[in-house]
C-alpha cells in the first residue's frame, strides 16, 4: 500500500496543478515551488544528538531563521563546512575527525529547515545567504560542500567572491538547475504550462530563469582552487555535472570514483581533502 501511494501521491499532485494553472497561474507557481522546496528529513536523530550537542556554538539570524552553528577549535586555517540536502552536520563527522587530527579549525552549521535550525523549506538562493554569513562572520580559508552544498558554495563564490578564501572543494554535487526541475517535473508529470509558470514565478522572485543557473557557468569566472568529487555512478546526482564544472573551472582538479556513492564518507576521499588543504 505505501508504495502505492508514493506512486499515486506525486501524480496528484501533478495533476492538481496542471488544473490549477488554468486558473491562478502566478498562486500555483508559487504552490509548486514550495512542494519542491519542502524538507522532510534532516532533522537530528536520537543517535546524533550528543556528538552535536558538544560542539553547539552561536545561533545566527539569517533571513528569518534561526541557523545554529557548531565549532571545533583547532590552530590552523579556518574550514567552513557546508551540508546537502535533507542531511545536517553530523554527515562531516568523518571529515571532521581528519580536519581535527591536522589541527584546523573547523565551522559548521545545519541548513535551514535541517538539523537544529528552523524553517520548513529549502533553496539555494536562502541557502547562499547563509553561507554568505558563515563566511563574513568567520572568515574561513577553505570551503567544502556535499550535493547541494557544493553548488550553494559556487553560485555564493559567484555572487560574492571573497579574496580571502583560497580553496573549495565539492562532493556530488549537481550543476544544472533544470535538470534537478526536470526530474520534479517527471516525478509530478505535471505538464510544460506549469513549467513556464514556474520559470517566470523564479525569475520574477530571484532574478534568473531555470536554464541560468548553472554552477558550470558560475565556475568559469572562479579564481580559487578546486578540487571536485564525483563518483561516476552516483545515483543521485549525476556524474557529468562535476565534470561540466571542471571543464570551465581553470583552477581545478577533477577525482573520479567508482562504486563510492553519493555520500562519500570514505577515509580515502577524506585524507585526498587534507592533503588539498595542506598543499
Amino acid at each position: 500500500m505505501k508504495k502505492l501511494l508514493n506512486k499515486i501521491v506525486p501524480l496528484a499532485y501533478g495533476q492538481y496543478f496542471n488544473v490549477y494553472t488554468l486558473v491562478a497561474p502566478k498562486k500555483a507557481a508559487h504552490r509548486a515551488f514550495c512542494l519542491f522546496c519542502t524538507v522532510r528529513k534532516g532533522r537530528v536523530q536520537p543517535q546524533q544528538a550528543q556528538y552535536l550537542e558538544e560542539a553547539k556554538h552561536t545561533v545566527e539570524e539569517v533571513a528569518g531563521h534561526e541557523i545554529q552553528s557548531y565549532h571545533w577549535p583547532g590552530e590552523k586555517e579556518t574550514v567552513l563546512l557546508v551540508h546537502g540536502w535533507e542531511s545536517n552536520t553530523f554527515r562531516w563527522r568523518n571529515l571532521i575527525k581528519k580536519l581535527r587530527e591536522a589541527n584546523f579549525n573547523i565551522i559548521a552549521f545545519d541548513a535551514p529547515s535541517h538539523g537544529h535550525s528552523t524553517g520548513n523549506l529549502l533553496y539555494v538562493p536562502l541557502y547562499e545567504q547563509a553561507v554568505h554569513h558563515m563566511v563574513k562572520k568567520h572568515d574561513p580559508k577553505h570551503l567544502i560542500g556535499h550535493s547541494v552544498g557544493g553548488m550553494t558554495l559556487m553560485y555564493n563564490e559567484y555572487k560574492n567572491p571573497n579574496p580571502k578564501v583560497e580553496k573549495i572543494i565539492t562532493i556530488g554535487s549537481p550543476s544544472e538547475f533544470h535538470e534537478i526541475m526536470d526530474h520534479f517535473q517527471n516525478i509530478l508529470r505535471f505538464n510544460d504550462r506549469v513549467m513556464k509558470s514556474l520559470d517566470r514565478y523564479i525569475l520574477d522572485r530571484f532574478g534568473f530563469r531555470i536554464e541560468e543557473f548553472s554552477t558550470s557557468k558560475f565556475a568559469q569566472s572562479n579564481q580559487k582552487q578546486g578540487l571536485l568529487f564525483h563518483d561516476v555512478l552516483d545515483a543521485v546526482a549525476p556524474y557529468h555535472a562535476s565534470a561540466a564544472v571542471h571543464e570551465q573551472w581553470a583552477g581545478s582538479t577533477l577525482v573520479s570514483t567508482k562504486g563510492l556513492g553519493h555520500s562519500m564518507h570514505q577515509d580515502d576521499v577524506n585524507n585526498q581533502i587534507i592533503e588539498f588543504l595542506e598543499a
